[in-house]
């Protein structure tokens, strides 16, 4: 990251937009400096333009699309981690076979196949004019390293009850950093509703969720990562919506990102050495090779919905979906095998939907105002 951030700053004070020319230009110019006159200011992005008005219906139908799309994807993804993650492979009579242990070389086979998918179909199909810098996506991409980073090394220094409060917590935490990354502005309404559609989700995770057998205890360490870990997810959704003002496309985000997220982790799995092990691993197992390919598969339609989600609604939306998710696991859990639900579960379930009905009749009443405002603006004119 410093040789890069010395190369774009070499650049923009030579100004090479202007005095450059040769083989290396175009390179140059789509990584630091874009395609759009605006891609060499150095203000923050404007705010990510509001989707052209359509009906009420549409929007609702759209809203559960991609819901449904981002439940199915990521339950199915992680049943699979999970599996690939605990299946012995190559075992016999014999030979009680190998586990594969490294979750980060299946993170890169998941960014390797995300990429060439959203390659092709820039190529395949016609995008908008791309302006936004090719250096911009790897901040979102840092992010998402650090906060996964942050995630898995809190869970070794905090207790689960801190766990489940962190995760089911994360929508305000979204929303401050959107009036900080990308300008944007919201009612006292949403923060009421993001507030408690927190703490339903906190009541019946911790009344209805699977306590595991060892909890540590919550140390300084633990609260400083898992600080850290809310502060990079929260920066990464809003500086993805951030970016959507260069008027690109969801899969054009998607290839960005994926780019210098594929980097990142070659480059931490190099240092390691765990690359070639990884590599000679899927050699030695066609099971293994196969079970990695739909995981990946999984993971890029997860990011298709994920980038379509925030394009359309919004980074807080986003996050409110996400957290939902974690409810609708446990819920389907008991739902599916039969476990019992709590009352203060129950009560949790109940202060969700109220929070949801309360956001949707807010945001029908706005757009009302808004509609009348325009109709009285109108008539005045006339006049």
């Amino acid at each position: 990251m410093v040789p890069g951030y010395l190369l774009v700053q070499y650049f923009r004070r030579k100004n090479y937009l202007e005095t450059g020319r040769g083989l290396c230009f175009p390179l140059v110019k789509t990584c630091v400096f874009g395609n759009e006159p605006k891609a060499t200011d150095e203000v923050p992005l404007a705010p990510r333009p509001e989707p052209t008005e359509t009906s009420p219906t549409w929007q609702a139908l759209k809203l559960l699309f991609c819901a449904a799309g981002l439940q199915v994807s990521y339950l199915t993804w992680g049943v699979l981690q999970e599996r690939v993650m605990t299946r012995s492979y190559g075992a016999t009579a014999t030979s009680p076979g190998e586990r594969f242990s490294d979750s980060q070389f299946l993170v890169l086979m998941n960014r390797v196949l995300a990429l060439i998918v959203a390659g092709l179909y820039c190529i395949l199909c016609k995008q908008p004019r791309h302006g936004a810098p090719m250096y911009r996506y790897s901040f979102a991409s840092l992010s998402n390293v650090l906060s996964s980073w942050c995630q898995y090394e809190a869970l070794k220094f905090v207790s689960f009850p801190t766990q489940v409060l962190a995760k089911a917590s994360k929508v305000i935490p979204v929303m401050l950093m959107g009036k900080l990354v990308s300008r944007r502005s919201y009612e006292h309404w949403e923060y009421l509703t993001a507030g408690l559609i927190s703490i339903g989700v906190s009541m019946f995770l911790l009344s209805s969720g699977p306590e595991p057998h060892s909890s540590p205890a919550t140390t300084l360490s633990g609260l400083i990562l898992l600080a850290g870990y809310i502060a990079f997810d929260s920066f990464t959704s809003n500086w993805q919506d951030a970016l959507f003002a260069y008027k690109m496309s969801s899969v054009q985000m998607m290839f960005g990102v994926n780019l210098f997220s594929c980097l990142f982790t070659v480059g931490s799995l190099l240092e390691q050495g765990a690359l070639l092990e990884g590599i000679r691993f899927m050699g030695r197992y066609g099971e293994f090779a196969a079970h990695t390919l739909l995981l990946s598969i999984c993971s890029a339609c997860g990011q298709l919905f994920i980038f379509y989600t925030i394009g359309q609604f919004g980074a807080a939306v986003f996050t409110i979906i996400m957290t939902l998710r974690q409810a609708f696991a446990i819920l389907l859990s008991c739902l599916l095998y039969g476990h019992t639900v709590t009352v203060v579960g129950g009560l949790g379930v109940a202060v969700v939907f109220a929070a949801l009905l309360l956001r949707v009749y807010a945001r029908g009443r706005l757009k009302q105002r808004g509609k009348k405002a325009v109709q009285v603006e109108s008539s005045v004119q006339k006049v």
